[in-house]
C-alpha cells in the first residue's frame, strides 16, 4: 500500500504512463493541497520523465512572487476564485518547462469559509502550451479537511487524464 488512496495511485500511474508516451511534461501549482498533487505524481516510480516541477503557493505573496498571479486579481477576486486559479495555472506554466499546468486553491476548512466562498470550495485550472484552458469549481462542501484535499487531488487528476486524452 503506498502513501495515497488506490484510486488516486492508478489515476497517477495511467497520468504518468500516458504523458510519457507523449513526452509532455506537468507542472503543478497548488495552495489548497499543499504539494499533494505533485506527491501523488511523484510517487509512481518513473515519474521524473513527466513531473517537472510543483509549486506550493500557499499565501497571496507566493501566488504573486513564485507564479506571477496579480495583486489587482487577489484584490478583486480573492486567492480562492476562478481567476486567481488559471493565473496559477499559466504562470506556473511559464515558468517551468512543462506541457501542461494544473492549479488548485480553495477552501479546506474546517474554518475559514463564508456565505460567498464555503469551505469545500475548490477553484481548478488547467492550461497547456497548446492553449488549452479547462476551469472547474467544486463545492465539495463541509466535509472536513483530508476529505476537501482527497477530492481535490482526484479532480486534478482527472482534469490531467481528460487533457491527454
Amino acid at each position: 500500500m503506498g502513501l495515497y488512496p488506490a484510486d488516486i495511485e492508478t489515476k497517477a500511474a495511467t497520468i504518468i504512463a500516458a504523458y510519457r508516451e507523449r513526452r509532455w511534461m506537468i507542472t503543478t501549482a497548488e495552495s489548497c493541497t499543499g504539494g499533494l498533487i505533485a506527491g501523488a505524481l511523484t510517487e509512481i516510480s518513473g515519474s521524473s520523465a513527466v513531473v517537472d516541477r510543483g509549486f506550493v503557493t500557499y499565501t497571496n505573496q507566493a501566488k504573486m512572487d513564485l507564479i506571477g498571479v496579480s495583486a489587482k486579481t487577489l484584490e478583486a477576486f480573492g486567492a480562492v476564485s476562478k481567476e486567481t486559479a488559471l493565473q496559477m495555472a499559466s504562470g506556473a506554466l511559464m515558468r517551468s518547462n512543462a506541457h501542461v499546468a494544473v492549479a488548485v486553491t480553495g477552501i479546506a476548512g474546517p474554518g475559514g469559509g463564508s456565505d460567498e466562498k464555503p469551505v469545500g470550495l475548490v477553484h481548478l485550472a488547467l492550461t497547456t502550451r497548446s492553449g488549452l484552458t479547462n476551469h472547474r469549481e467544486m463545492r465539495y462542501g463541509d466535509i472536513g479537511r483530508h476529505p476537501v484535499r482527497l477530492a481535490t487531488i482526484n479532480t486534478a487528476l482527472e482534469m490531467l487524464l481528460r487533457a491527454v486524452e
